[in-house]
C-alpha cells in the first residue's frame, strides 16, 4: 500500500537537509499527508521555496535555517520546541554532503569536512533530540545512513566511510534503547538522484527519484523494522557483496560501477 493512501501518526516532524533531494521530497510528502514539518537546512532561499510551494497543503512547512554542524544551534533549537511545548514526535536526520574524489585527490581536509557534516553533524543532532525523546519515554527518530556505508565503493573513500560509522553508531544506540519506549531506525538507501548523486562519474545501478525515496521512507517509518532500505532488489545484491571475499569482491564492484582499469 501507498504511503499516499496511510494515515500518518504524527502530528510534527523535524526533517534535516530538507532544501533540496530526498529531505525536501520526505517534507514534501509528509506535509501533504498533513503533517507540520519543521523543515531545516542552511540555504534559507531553498527552504522558503519550500514552504511556499506548501502553502494550500494538508499540513504545513515551517523552515528553520540551521547548520547541524553547530551544536549550540541544534541544542538551542531543540530546547525551544521543548519549551513551546511543540516537540517533533518524527525525526529524520537526513542532512549530509558527498565530495566524491579518486585516490589520486585524496586530501585529509576533504575527509573532515565530509565526516564533519555527515558524522558529527548527525551527532549534534541526535544529543538533543534522543534527551527529549528519553524525557518522555517515546518519540521516533531515524538516521540517514547509506548502502555505501556497507563495503567500499569507487571515490567513497570519505563518504563510506561517514555512512559505515553512522550505520554503526546507530545499531549500538538501538541495543541501548531496548524497553525505552523510543523507536530509532536506520534508512539505507541505494543510488537516488540528487545533486550529490550527480556528482558521481560511475555507473548508479538502480538509480531512484526523490519523490520514489520519501515512498519508500514513509512506507518504512510506518513499520516496525530496524533498517529501511531501498530498492530492495538492488540493496540486497549489496548485501551478499558483504559476505564475498576481497579477491572477489574488488573486481566484480570494478565491473559493476565501469572503474576497472
Amino acid at each position: 500500500m501507498s504511503s499516499q493512501t496511510l494515515s500518518l501518526p504524527w502530528k510534527r516532524a523535524w526533517v534535516t537537509g530538507a532544501g533540496r533531494g530526498i529531505g525536501a521530497a520526505l517534507a514534501s510528502l509528509l506535509c501533504h499527508r498533513g503533517v507540520i514539518v519543521y523543515a531545516t537546512a542552511r540555504n534559507s532561499a531553498e527552504l522558503e521555496q519550500l514552504r511556499n510551494s506548501h502553502l494550500t497543503a494538508a499540513g504545513e512547512i515551517i523552515p528553520i535555517t540551521l547548520d547541524i554542524q553547530d551544536a549550540e544551534a541544534v541544542r538551542g533549537q531543540v530546547n525551544e520546541w521543548h519549551e513551546q511545548q511543540i516537540m517533533p514526535d518524527l525525526t529524520v536526520l537526513n542532512a549530509g554532503t558527498h565530495d566524491p574524489f579518486p585516490a589520486e585527490e585524496f586530501s585529509s581536509q576533504r575527509c573532515k569536512q565530509l565526516l564533519d557534516v555527515n558524522l558529527q553533524g548527525t551527532i549534534n543532532c541526535i544529543d538533543p533530540i534522543l534527551y527529549r525523546y528519553l524525557e518522555v519515554s517515546g518519540g521516533q527518530l531515524a538516521v540517514m545512513a547509506s548502502v555505501a556505508g556497507y563495503r567500499g565503493l569507487p571515490t567513497a573513500a570519505a563518504y563510506g566511510a561517514s555512512k559505515a560509522a553512522l550505520i554503526n553508531l546507530t545499531e549500538a544506540i538501538r541495543l541501548d534503547l531496548q524497553g525505552t519506549g523510543v523507536k530509532l531506525q536506520l534508512i539505507n538507501p541505494g543510488f537516488v538522484r540528487t545533486p550529490l548523486t550527480d556528482k558521481n562519474t560511475f555507473t548508479m545501478p538502480a538509480l531512484m527519484e526523490p519523490e520514489q525515496a520519501a515512498e519508500r521512507i514513509v512506507s518504512g517509518l510506518l513499520k516496525e523494522s530496524f533498517e529501511i532500505v531501498f530498492p530492495r532488489r538492488f540493496v540486497y545484491v549489496l548485501k551478499l557483496l558483504k559476505l564475498l571475499p576481497y579477491r572477489w569482491y574488488f573486481p566484480l564492484v570494478a565491473k559493476m560501477t565501469g572503474t576497472g582499469r
